[in-house]
Protein backbone atom coordinates (compact mmCIF):
# COMPACT_ATOMS: atom_id res chain seq x y z
CA UNK A 1 0.00 0.00 0.00
CA UNK A 2 1.83 2.96 -0.76
CA UNK A 3 1.81 6.06 1.25
CA UNK A 4 -0.77 9.44 0.66
CA UNK A 5 2.60 11.69 0.05
CA UNK A 6 3.61 9.01 -2.98
CA UNK A 7 0.51 9.04 -4.99
CA UNK A 8 -0.05 11.88 -7.54
CA UNK A 9 -2.23 14.83 -6.42
CA UNK A 10 -5.49 13.47 -8.37
CA UNK A 11 -4.76 9.49 -7.05
CA UNK A 12 -4.82 11.31 -3.55
CA UNK A 13 -7.74 13.38 -3.74
CA UNK A 14 -9.57 10.21 -4.71
CA UNK A 15 -8.96 8.08 -1.99
CA UNK A 16 -9.51 11.28 0.65
CA UNK A 17 -12.81 12.14 -0.95
CA UNK A 18 -14.07 8.40 -1.75
CA UNK A 19 -17.42 8.52 -0.54
CA UNK A 20 -17.35 5.22 2.00
CA UNK A 21 -20.23 4.03 3.40
CA UNK A 22 -20.66 3.87 7.64
CA UNK A 23 -22.85 0.72 8.27
CA UNK A 24 -23.45 0.74 11.97
CA UNK A 25 -26.45 -1.78 11.05
CA UNK A 26 -24.22 -4.60 10.16
CA UNK A 27 -26.94 -7.86 10.61
CA UNK A 28 -25.15 -10.94 12.73
CA UNK A 29 -27.32 -13.78 12.40
CA UNK A 30 -25.92 -17.15 14.31
CA UNK A 31 -25.67 -20.00 12.34
CA UNK A 32 -29.16 -22.75 13.16
CA UNK A 33 -26.25 -25.38 13.50
CA UNK A 34 -22.78 -26.09 14.43
CA UNK A 35 -20.00 -24.88 11.82
CA UNK A 36 -19.58 -28.57 11.84
CA UNK A 37 -22.56 -29.15 9.93
CA UNK A 38 -22.55 -25.86 7.53
CA UNK A 39 -21.86 -25.26 4.36
CA UNK A 40 -19.44 -22.62 3.75
CA UNK A 41 -18.50 -20.17 0.57
CA UNK A 42 -16.41 -17.23 -0.12
CA UNK A 43 -17.80 -13.63 -1.04
CA UNK A 44 -14.59 -12.04 -2.14
CA UNK A 45 -14.05 -7.90 -3.79
CA UNK A 46 -10.92 -8.98 -4.67
CA UNK A 47 -11.70 -9.02 -8.19
CA UNK A 48 -10.69 -12.57 -9.03
CA UNK A 49 -12.27 -14.90 -11.35
CA UNK A 50 -11.57 -18.10 -13.49
CA UNK A 51 -8.57 -17.95 -15.95
CA UNK A 52 -11.06 -18.41 -18.78
CA UNK A 53 -13.85 -15.82 -17.42
CA UNK A 54 -14.19 -12.20 -18.54
CA UNK A 55 -11.87 -10.23 -16.43
CA UNK A 56 -13.17 -7.46 -14.43
CA UNK A 57 -13.30 -3.92 -15.80
CA UNK A 58 -12.29 -0.93 -13.93
CA UNK A 59 -15.26 0.20 -11.73
CA UNK A 60 -17.24 -3.07 -13.02
CA UNK A 61 -20.69 -3.37 -10.69
CA UNK A 62 -21.41 -7.05 -11.62
CA UNK A 63 -19.41 -10.46 -10.42
CA UNK A 64 -17.95 -13.93 -11.05
CA UNK A 65 -19.04 -17.43 -10.00
CA UNK A 66 -16.00 -19.27 -9.16
CA UNK A 67 -17.26 -23.59 -8.77
CA UNK A 68 -15.99 -24.69 -5.94
CA UNK A 69 -14.34 -27.02 -6.98
CA UNK A 70 -12.32 -24.68 -9.26
CA UNK A 71 -8.52 -25.13 -8.54
CA UNK A 72 -6.61 -21.97 -7.31
CA UNK A 73 -3.99 -22.45 -10.00
CA UNK A 74 -7.06 -21.48 -12.35
CA UNK A 75 -8.22 -18.37 -10.19
CA UNK A 76 -6.69 -14.94 -11.46
CA UNK A 77 -7.05 -11.63 -10.35
CA UNK A 78 -7.78 -8.53 -12.82
CA UNK A 79 -8.30 -5.92 -10.35
CA UNK A 80 -5.97 -3.65 -10.30
CA UNK A 81 -5.33 -0.38 -7.95
CA UNK A 82 -2.35 2.10 -6.99
CA UNK A 83 -3.91 0.99 -3.67
CA UNK A 84 -2.03 -2.14 -3.27
CA UNK A 85 0.19 -4.48 -4.22
CA UNK A 86 -0.78 -7.41 -5.64
CA UNK A 87 2.27 -9.44 -4.85
CA UNK A 88 1.23 -11.39 -2.21
CA UNK A 89 -1.98 -12.56 -4.04
CA UNK A 90 -0.04 -13.61 -7.18
CA UNK A 91 2.02 -15.85 -5.08
CA UNK A 92 -0.38 -17.48 -2.89
CA UNK A 93 -4.30 -16.50 -3.78
CA UNK A 94 -5.14 -17.63 -0.50
CA UNK A 95 -4.36 -14.43 0.99
CA UNK A 96 -7.27 -13.00 -0.10
CA UNK A 97 -9.56 -16.04 -1.10
CA UNK A 98 -8.50 -18.62 1.46
CA UNK A 99 -10.31 -21.97 -1.01
CA UNK A 100 -7.27 -24.34 0.05
CA UNK A 101 -7.63 -23.55 3.84
CA UNK A 102 -11.71 -23.82 3.58
CA UNK A 103 -11.16 -27.26 1.00
CA UNK A 104 -8.88 -28.20 4.31
CA UNK A 105 -11.16 -27.31 7.12
CA UNK A 106 -14.19 -29.29 4.98
CA UNK A 107 -11.84 -32.37 4.97
CA UNK A 108 -11.12 -32.14 8.57
CA UNK A 109 -14.78 -32.08 9.45
CA UNK A 110 -14.66 -28.20 10.77
CA UNK A 111 -17.23 -27.23 8.15
CA UNK A 112 -19.78 -28.88 6.60
CA UNK A 113 -18.43 -28.99 3.08
CA UNK A 114 -18.66 -26.23 0.83
CA UNK A 115 -21.45 -24.78 -1.37
CA UNK A 116 -21.26 -25.46 -5.01
CA UNK A 117 -19.96 -22.00 -6.24
CA UNK A 118 -18.17 -18.79 -4.50
CA UNK A 119 -18.95 -15.31 -5.76
CA UNK A 120 -16.44 -12.32 -6.18
CA UNK A 121 -17.07 -8.90 -7.26
CA UNK A 122 -14.70 -6.14 -7.95
CA UNK A 123 -13.18 -3.90 -5.36
CA UNK A 124 -13.21 -0.41 -5.16
CA UNK A 125 -17.22 -0.54 -5.71
CA UNK A 126 -18.42 2.64 -6.12
CA UNK A 127 -21.93 2.38 -7.53
CA UNK A 128 -23.03 1.07 -3.62
CA UNK A 129 -26.80 2.00 -4.36
CA UNK A 130 -26.72 -1.14 -7.30
CA UNK A 131 -24.54 -3.09 -4.99
CA UNK A 132 -27.24 -3.19 -2.43
CA UNK A 133 -30.71 -3.48 -4.78
CA UNK A 134 -29.00 -5.67 -7.59
CA UNK A 135 -26.14 -7.92 -7.48
CA UNK A 136 -26.40 -8.23 -3.89
CA UNK A 137 -29.59 -9.45 -3.07
CA UNK A 138 -28.72 -11.58 -6.11
CA UNK A 139 -25.78 -12.84 -5.03
CA UNK A 140 -27.82 -13.74 -1.36
CA UNK A 141 -30.61 -15.34 -3.26
CA UNK A 142 -28.04 -17.47 -5.04
CA UNK A 143 -26.46 -18.31 -1.77
CA UNK A 144 -29.99 -19.12 -0.27
CA UNK A 145 -30.91 -21.62 -3.13
CA UNK A 146 -27.66 -22.98 -3.16
CA UNK A 147 -27.97 -24.68 0.44
CA UNK A 148 -25.17 -22.09 1.84
CA UNK A 149 -25.30 -21.36 5.84
CA UNK A 150 -21.97 -19.23 6.24
CA UNK A 151 -20.18 -16.91 4.06
CA UNK A 152 -16.96 -15.65 4.74
CA UNK A 153 -16.65 -12.10 3.00
CA UNK A 154 -12.79 -11.76 2.01
CA UNK A 155 -11.52 -8.04 0.83
CA UNK A 156 -8.72 -7.31 -0.98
Amino acid sequence: MPRLDQLSPMARNTLLTFPARVNDGAPFVRPAKPLSACRVVIVTTAGLHRRDDRAFGPGEQTYRVIAADTPAAEIVQSHTSLGFDRTAIMRDLNVSFPIDRLRELAARGVVGGLGPNNYSFMGALRDVPRLETETGPEVGRRLRDEGVDVALITPT
